[in-house]
């Protein structure tokens, strides 16, 4: 018998006296990603996720009928709301694809009521997620450590990364083979170059669910999508294999996603602090609270990419009260995400905004 969702109350969380000067330093390493990249590039680029495969418009149909435990925040009340996916991988700078990273996906929502986040503009919730299960750092000083070895390497020795990726692709398949998971391996180039039209996507870190505490997946359901799950796409010497493979497909996709909510259950046994620790899914586990619907279109059309790569910023700090990020490793996202959207916006001269339904 699953156990009752846990309540949320703000004590949930456990804030630590250090975390202003880590995120004071998350501030810095970032600058170094965005100065070093900009000055390459002639143009300013996400500090993390820079490189996009796809950009979808779409809409989330919120299911009718929910119980009252799933009944929450943007999910209280059925409806549509317009929606735009980016489909990205990690890394800070632009890389070719044959340094193969994990995955991730960016979705902002429009037209959602309710008491807004602090700094949270317009009427939007973000929700960033990633083809993986659990988060590389076990806390923000973990991550600032692990972020700093990538700022050393940023836009420098492409063909050493191209080597080092195709060695750490073994590495994960070697592993795999005796079930083993490393988010560490797949950080640094070992990740499966996957089609991220076929991926599930986690939040990895825990949110506020209104009344209770949740993560959150996004998991293809149509057909299309989900006998893309786990294709590798073949590089063949193309810079931007990926983005080209993804266009070609949703030409002819009516793209289909499950939104899920797994409800925490156990404090002790779902963490909010640790976003190493995955939340064991016979314990807390996924449940429907709508779909996200795409229809065939060109995922790499101008227009849009212009609006959302490079007018629109995505955070987990976008949004509403009831699904406030809870956790170290989110309270350290916030300032550092708005100084990069900021960073970006001025060396532009390209304002972002948040869009309207």
């Amino acid at each position: 018998m699953t156990a009752p969702a846990i309540r949320y109350t703000p004590d949930i969380e456990d804030v630590q006296p250090d975390e202003r000067e880590t995120i004071a330093q998350l501030n810095d390493t970032f600058d170094v990603i965005l100065e070093r990249t900009a000055e390459d590039y002639g143009h300013a680029v996400r500090s993390v996720h820079a490189k996009s495969h796809g950009i979808l418009e779409g809409e989330l149909i919120v299911d009718d009928g929910l119980p009252p435990e799933l009944a929450q925040g943007l999910f209280a009340t059925p409806g549509r709301h317009k929606a735009w996916l980016r489909m990205s991988t990690n890394a800070g700078d632009i890389l070719p694809d044959a340094i193969s990273l994990p995955r991730g996906l960016a979705v902002k929502i429009a037209g959602v009521e309710g008491e807004r986040l602090p700094g949270a503009e317009g009427d939007t919730q973000d929700f960033v997620m990633v083809n993986g299960t659990v988060f590389q750092a076990k806390t923000a000083d973990k991550f600032l450590g692990n972020l700093k070895m990538l700022a050393k390497t940023t836009d420098r020795m492409e063909g050493t990364k191209k080597a080092m990726s195709a060695v750490l692709r073994g590495v994960h398949h070697a592993l795999e083979a005796v079930g083993i998971e490393s988010p560490a391996v797949d950080s640094l180039g070992g990740a499966p170059n996957v089609d991220p039209l076929g991926e599930t996507y986690y939040s990895v870190t825990p949110f506020r669910y209104g009344d209770h505490v949740a993560k959150f997946s996004i998991a293809p359901v149509a057909p299309a999508l989900t006998s893309r799950t786990g294709t590798i796409i073949p590089v063949d010497g193309r810079e931007d294999a990926i983005r080209e493979d993804v266009q070609a497909e949703m030409w002819d996709i009516d793209a289909e996603w499950e939104f899920r909510v797994q409800l925490c259950r156990d404090l002790e046994r779902q963490p909010i602090e640790d976003p190493t620790v995955e939340w064991d899914e016979s314990e807390a586990p996924f449940m429907r609270v709508g779909v996200i619907r795409a229809a065939p279109q060109d995922s790499w059309d101008a227009g849009r990419v212009q609006a959302v790569n490079e007018e629109m910023r995505f955070s987990v700090w976008t949004g509403i009260t009831a699904h406030q990020p809870l956790g170290n490793i989110n309270r350290a996202r916030r300032e550092p995400y708005r100084h990069s959207a900021d960073f970006r916006a001025r060396y532009n001269g390209c304002p972002y905004h948040e869009p309207t339904a």
